[in-house]
């Protein structure tokens, strides 16, 4: 059944706790709340203020996992405080760990700051979870991608289109990167995980991925500067910069180039662009 009032209270006491700056949000001249407003909470947890206001004020029916999910995240709150508010709206939390989407506040208030910069949050299996607005414009939205898709190593076998974003030359170190990458996680999480069913999946859909699946090769690194091929300002070099969440398995990858050479004046350029490309 859960506890709507105590929904309602813990709701209130975090949006009131928050100040724009912690969320990536500009705080404005004329701001009289302490916290957040409600219209500002609606817009990170991607739900209409009048939906969350009902929430707010103990109204309307019982949130879904889905939405709950999206509140935890969009509130920055940490394991503890996103399975208490789990627990309130009458839900069973989400297993912890590797097979978590739920972002770290720490992590998030990194990727908040990096407005100027290409980034993204990926899980271990390439599942993009948050990006920057220039790292959407770099690769393009992969937010609308469900299922398997959600993993760029399945894409990269199974969508032609997604090589298109470097180098035919760079192609087979990326295939070979993905296969290896896939396997070394299987060998952590066992013959049961989600890793292994993406695998098993692979096996039936890409005769490039069964080649080098019988390699058995473990430990393939990208190059120190990946190559892209954007179809807005053509080729860039960039250096990528990796965080890890050991907690939670996910990566922070900050995509740089050297100021002042042509990639760097082409990510000035990208960001008034602000094109996608193809994912």
């Amino acid at each position: 059944m859960g506890d709507r009032a105590g929904l309602a209270e813990f709701l209130r006491a975090r949006r009131e706790a928050l100040q724009p700056e912690d969320v990536g949000l500009p705080r404005g001249r004329r701001r009289r709340t302490s916290g957040l407003r409600r219209e500002e909470v609606a817009v990170l947890c991607h739900l209409s203020t009048d939906y969350y206001s009902r929430i707010e004020q103990e109204r309307g029916p019982q949130p879904s996992e889905q939405m709950i999910a999206s509140i935890a995240q969009g509130l920055h709150l940490s394991l503890d405080e996103r399975d208490h508010l789990y627990h309130l709206a009458g839900h069973r939390p989400p297993e912890r760990g590797a097979a978590s989407d739920h972002v770290s506040p720490g992590m998030l208030r990194i990727l908040d700051r990096l407005t100027d910069t290409p980034a993204e949050i990926v899980t271990e299996l390439g599942e993009t979870l948050r990006q920057t607005p220039l790292g959407i414009a770099l690769v393009g939205d992969a937010d609308r991608f469900t299922g398997p898709e959600r993993s760029i190593g399945y894409r990269w076998f199974t969508r032609p289109e997604v090589r298109d974003l470097h180098p035919p030359e760079d192609h087979e170190r990326f295939s070979r990167m993905y296969a290896s990458g896939l396997r070394g996680v299987i060998g952590v999480r066992g013959p049961e995980s989600k890793a292994a069913r993406l695998a098993a999946s692979l096996l039936e859909r890409s005769e490039e991925f069964r080649a080098l699946w019988e390699e058995h090769q473990i430990g393939i690194t990208p190059h120190e500067v990946k190559r892209y091929l954007h179809p807005s300002v053509g080729l860039l070099e960039l250096s990528c910069q990796i965080l890890q969440d050991p907690r939670q398995s996910h990566s922070l990858l900050v995509y740089t180039a050297v100021p002042g050479s042509e990639s760097y004046e082409k990510l000035q350029l990208l960001s008034v662009v602000g094109v996608s490309a193809p994912v």
